[in-house]
């Protein structure tokens, strides 16, 4: 597999687990999806640069 298909199932991965799917989860606001948001900008500014 290459490193795009990697990066591009743990984003999934993340995105989905970023979810409020629970009840408890509820209360931790942006921080999961945030997280996700960073690692999507960081992805984002590889790409452009051409390291990936």
């Amino acid at each position: 597999m290459s490193l795009g298909t990697i990066l591009l199932i743990v984003l999934v991965a993340v995105l989905v687990a970023g979810l409020p799917a629970w009840p408890y989860s509820r209360s931790w606001g942006y921080y999961p999806s945030g997280g996700a948001g960073l690692l999507v900008l960081v992805v984002v500014v590889l790409l452009v640069l051409g390291y990936l």
